[in-house]
């Protein structure tokens, strides 16, 4: 029992630190020691998921735009015999645009196993097949995949 406790603490300190919530305010909130929540967001990536999740695909996109509209601007008040390495980086900021169009990103999954773990929840209800244990098993390979994800790209 006191490990599930545990559990229930620990994936509820997680869920407050992807809102956002500082460590000690999480260590407070749950009821365990400010080195235990420290503990769980190294063991879980926490950090790295998090900063994951606030990086979406559309500002990164945004950010690149006004990247090449700024080189457009410097395209207009230089020689065009210089002109050509700010052509160069115009090229390979349109091909980054185009590969973040194509790929999908940890984000995109984060986003899609939490709408799938709602809709999993909903689904229990009516459903005596999902277990808590289900849940918490596909949660886990789900945690999984994305930190092997985030490992790969890190």
């Amino acid at each position: 029992m006191a490990n599930k406790v545990s559990t229930d603490k620990k994936e509820f300190a997680e869920a407050l630190f992807m809102q956002g919530m500082p460590q000690n305010s999480i260590a407070e909130k749950v009821g365990v020691s400010a080195n235990t929540v420290g503990k769980w967001v190294k063991d879980g990536c926490w950090g790295e998921k998090r900063a994951a999740m606030s990086i979406t695909r559309k500002s990164l996109q945004n950010e690149l735009l006004s990247a090449i509209k700024d080189k457009i601007e410097e395209l207009r008040d230089l020689d065009i015999s210089k002109s050509a390495t700010v052509v160069d980086q115009l090229v390979k900021l349109s091909a980054t645009i185009e590969r973040l169009d194509k790929e999908a990103s940890a984000v995109d999954f984060i986003e899609c196993f939490m709408a799938f773990g709602r809709w999993l929840e909903y689904q229990a209800e009516t459903d005596l097949e999902i277990t808590p244990e289900f849940r918490k098993l596909v949660n886990k390979y789900q945690n999984k995949y994305i930190l092997e994800m985030l490992g790969s790209k890190l």
